[in-house]
């Protein structure tokens, strides 16, 4: 069966395919995979918290071997090395479990263009140390991180089963207040922000762009929410992303605070304080949530919400004739 016509549907033949075969045990292992890549994105963070980077000066062995004694800031380096091989590993079955198993050729590409993207992230990090903590590539690194991640949560939410999206495409998008491209413009615009962010992390510069980057942020955050809850609330879906994005971004907001204040009480201090670790760590997680939970919404709002009839354009007579 194809649709043809409005915007978003391509992604609801994807979902009518999910629905007809998906094996249960892929979609866990998706989950699975997200989550270490969650955990990943700590455990980078807590490198960078505690200056750790070059605590393992070669690579890709560690001091020669392949398990060094995991002492000082050593255990947060090689950790994180020992968590990001494995997540290698975990996109490189998945990769190939997809291409073997899954029908829909573009989540096949997606898995393969997250193989690519682990590989990469692999290679910038050795770079990283090779080179002595380059303030781009480390920055790079910390993006590509961030990408990967939401491609990783795209398809744990393309491959989950029991999707109703026939029943959320009864939907129309309301011409006054459209959705569908101010989640995308949120999204990217928290991109950016976490981009601004790891500059900021790395160069120790750029507050100034940090916070007016977190106020157009917060700005295109509350304007979705509230267009979300008060044009959209019959769509469940819609709804529940919009309210947890809402209370993620209030959270970061503040974890930015006490990032900020934590910093200034504790920048005579020899060694990062424990509490700018935990904070700034915390912050770096949040943000992560903040832009998935962006990327959900914006995803099903293209999978929920049919283009309004006043701005969809109508086929002309040579058109119709040809079809």
């Amino acid at each position: 069966m194809i649709y043809r016509g409005s915007r978003g549907d391509f992604l609801v033949q994807m979902e009518i395919d999910n629905q007809q075969a998906n094996p249960f045990w892929l979609h866990r292992f998706i989950l699975f995979t997200t989550a270490c890549t969650f955990l990943l994105i700590i455990a980078g963070a807590l490198v960078t918290g505690n200056e750790a980077g070059l605590a393992v000066p070669d690579w890709p062995l560690s001091y020669g071997s392949l398990m060094p004694p995991m002492v000082g800031n050593i255990r947060y380096e090689h950790g994180h090395r020992m968590i990001a091989a494995f997540v290698g590993f975990l996109t490189t079955v998945l990769a190939v479990w997809l291409w073997r198993r899954e029908p829909r050729r573009a989540v096949r590409w997606l898995g393969l263009i997250a193989l690519g993207m682990v590989i990469g992230q692999g290679i910038l990090g050795g770079i990283t140390v090779l080179l002595f903590l380059p303030t781009v590539i480390s920055v790079s690194h910390a993006c590509l991180a961030q990408a990967f991640f939401c491609t990783m949560v795209s398809l744990a939410l393309v491959t989950a089963p029991k999707q109703q999206g026939l029943e959320f495409r009864r939907l129309t998008e309301n011409p006054g207040a459209p959705l569908q491209r101010l989640c995308v413009l949120t999204t990217a615009a928290i991109y950016v922000q976490l981009i601004i962010g790891a500059a900021l992390r790395h160069s120790k510069s750029g507050i100034l762009l940090h916070l007016g980057g977190a106020f157009v942020v917060a700005v295109l955050v509350v304007l979705t929410v509230a267009r979300t809850l008060r044009h959209y609330g019959g769509s469940l879906q819609l709804v529940r992303s919009a309210s947890i994005l809402g209370l993620l971004l209030t959270g970061q907001l503040f974890l930015g605070i006490g990032s900020y204040v934590v910093r200034l009480t504790a920048r005579n201090d020899v060694q990062p304080a424990l509490s700018v670790v935990t904070v700034t760590t915390a912050h770096v997680a949040l943000g992560a949530l903040v832009l998935a939970t962006s990327l959900i919404l914006a995803i099903q709002s293209h999978r929920t919400l049919s283009p309004s009839l006043e701005t969809t354009p109508l086929p002309s007579a040579a058109q119709r004739v040809t079809s």
